[in-house]
Order: structure tokens, then C-alpha cells, then sequence
């Protein structure tokens, strides 16, 4: 139940309660990387979480330039969605034993968040055209582009995590169309 509701009127109020939510999102991902980083196993994986984390803090200065900017002060709102992300996240790194499983995991829900990013930085983006803000559209595309950069990146290191995963697992051996038909 909420306690306290802000007063969406128009989009111009829309988007600066998504500018607050996408800083309490990006917060919540600085907060949660290093331990992406600590759970990785694998080099690349963990080399690509620290880049991000260092793109992410940028991110957040970026958020907090464009409130100040319209509100006079950088105030987030909470992301339900990246909470939900982060607690699935966690239980990930708390139930996957075996090493490249956790790594494959961990990539997965990075991807998640990767895309919700995408998303909000995409819709933000769009909105700031309409409403005429040119530089904060900018910036929002930037920012855009870096966590479609992020998502690549994963899915490059998915590409060959997956592989020595599935090498080792129930499937292996198997093809595709035995894993997924029922026996006649």
C-alpha cells in the first residue's frame, strides 16, 4: 500500500519519476556488482562486472546531473523491479554450487537486468524527445548504448560459458530435439 503518492499529471512529471527510479536502479546495481564480481569464477566475467561497475557509477553522476537539473536535487524513487532482480540475483549465487553453473547464473541475471536497463533508458530517452529535452536525450542515449554494450558483452561470454556448462552436465551428449521431445 502506498503511503504516499506522487502526482502524476503529465508526462513531463512521468519522466522525472522514472529519472528517480532509474537512480534508485542504478544505485541498486552499484551496490550489487561487487558481488557479482567476488561470486565469478571466470576471468572474463569477472573483468566485464567491473567494467560495468565503473560505467554504472557514471551512470548514476548522469541520473543525479539530469534531476538536479530539473528538480534541484538528485532524490530516487525505489525500482521494484531491480529489487526483484537483485533478490533473484542473490539467490543465484547462494544456490548454484558448482562453479560454472554459478557463472552461467550470474550471466543470466545480469542479462535480466541488462534488459530492463535497456528498456528504461529506451523509454526515457524517447520521452525526453518529445518533451524537447535535447541534451537530457543525449545523455539517456549514451547511456542506452552502454548498457547494450554490457548486454553484448555477456552474451559473448554466455556463448562460451554456456557451452563448458552444458559439456559437463545432464545434457552433454545430447542434442537438442532428445532434450526437449518426449519419447515415443
Amino acid at each position: 500500500m502506498k503511503i504516499f503518492s506522487a502526482h502524476i499529471e503529465d508526462l513531463r512529471s512521468l519522466y522525472i519519476s522514472n529519472l528517480k527510479k532509474a537512480l534508485d536502479m542504478e544505485q541498486q546495481i552499484t551496490k550489487s556488482l561487487p558481488k557479482l564480481i567476488e561470486n565469478s569464477t571466470d576471468p572474463e566475467l569477472a573483468d566485464a562486472f567491473r567494467m560495468h561497475l565503473d560505467e554504472t557509477q557514471g551512470h548514476v553522476s548522469t541520473v543525479e546531473s539530469i534531476l538536479r537539473t530539473h528538480i534541484g536535487e538528485a532524490a530516487a524513487e525505489t525500482c521494484k523491479v531491480m529489487d526483484g532482480l537483485a533478490t533473484e540475483a542473490s539467490d543465484t549465487i547462494s544456490d548454484a554450487t558448482e562453479p560454472t553453473i554459478r557463472d552461467i547464473a550470474l550471466i543470466g541475471a545480469a542479462q535480466q537486468v541488462e534488459h530492463h536497463e535497456i528498456a528504461v533508458y529506451g523509454t526515457l530517452r524517447r520521452w525526453a524527445e518529445i518533451l524537447g529535452l535535447d541534451e537530457d536525450a543525449a545523455l539517456l542515449e549514451s547511456i542506452e548504448a552502454e548498457e547494450e554494450n554490457a548486454d553484448a558483452v555477456l552474451t559473448e561470454i554466455a556463448d562460451r560459458v554456456n557451452l563448458e556448462g552444458a559439456a559437463g552436465g545432464e545434457f552433454a551428449g545430447t542434442d537438442s530435439v532428445s532434450r526437449t521431445r518426449p519419447a515415443a
